[in-house]
């Protein structure tokens, strides 16, 4: 695909910004959306013919179905939907309120959700398009603190990982990113649960991480964003794209260790079959 038309949810800033750039300085138009549009005003100057900022709430589907039709209808198509939306929560299980796991299962999980199926009637008549699930290496494995945040990522990959065989068949191709730690300001606006002396040596230490590591961040948004491209470019996309050292040897790391325990157990799991 030449020219192509990007949506993008949450452009404002981190990894949905550095793609925003990456695509407008392809040649491609992008219609970066953000919660509050005059975080896209820097952006806009710098790619004036490329870049159309949008207000967005990806919890408002009403919203979401508005801003896809008026995308097709103004720039005849949406090539790639970037669901990237999205923040950090921390907190125990027991600390997380229901109200703090479903706003961001809202955020995460049924924005997305949303948005695909705004944009699958359009991807499908054109018979290409792609859509990507902006995840993290917190989709493919969780720990103290991350449980809200984790949940929410398991789903989306799950979601994507049906869609995936769902709409290959009619030329349409789903990418999960999965970034470790990147040099963005995720961190940085963090929400968090209640906090509670009984958990703070395992989930009280996470927030402490969080709190010195911004700013550490190994990971390079530009170099993130090219290699997103260059996935897209490829004649393969790989379903998941994992992003970053930390991310590769920690899903990898975990691999085996599931391995590991399925093998340990095998025996005691084939036996629960029928007896033939």
């Amino acid at each position: 695909m030449s020219d192509k038309v990007w949506l993008i949810t949450g452009a404002g800033s981190g990894l949905g910004r550095a793609l925003a750039e990456a695509a407008a300085g392809a040649g491609d138009r992008v219609v970066a959306t953000a919660r509050r549009p005059e975080a896209l005003d820097d952006l806009v100057r710098a790619h004036p013919r490329q870049v159309v900022p949008v207000r967005l709430d990806v919890t408002d589907h009403e919203a979401i179905r508005t801003t896809v039709a008026n995308v097709v209808a103004e720039e005849g198509r949406i090539d790639v939907l970037v669901n990237n939306a999205g923040r950090t929560h921390v907190g125990a299980v027991e600390e997380t309120t229901d109200a703090e796991l479903r706003d961001l299962f809202e955020v995460h999980v049924f924005g997305p959700a949303a948005l695909i199926r705004a944009v699958l009637p359009h991807m499908r008549a054109r018979g290409e398009g792609a859509i990507v699930q902006m995840s993290s290496l917190g989709g493919q494995l969780s720990f103290a603190g991350f449980s809200a945040f984790s949940a929410t990522k398991f789903a989306l990959e799950g979601l994507s990982e049906a869609l995936d065989d769902e709409v290959k068949e009619f030329g349409i191709r789903v990418l999960i990113v999965e970034p470790g730690s990147f040099r963005t300001n995720l961190l940085r606006g963090y929400t968090e649960s209640r906090r509670t002396e009984v958990y703070a040596e395992s989930s009280g230490k996470t927030r402490r991480f969080i709190d010195v590591r911004d700013g550490q961040q190994p990971g390079d948004p530009a170099k993130a964003a090219a290699a997103i491209l260059t996935a897209l470019e490829a004649a393969e996309t790989p379903l998941r794209l994992p992003l970053g050292g930390d991310a590769v040897d920690g899903i990898i790391a975990h691999l085996d260790e599931v391995r590991v325990g399925v093998e340990l157990w095998e025996k005691v799991s084939r036996e629960t079959d029928l007896d033939r």
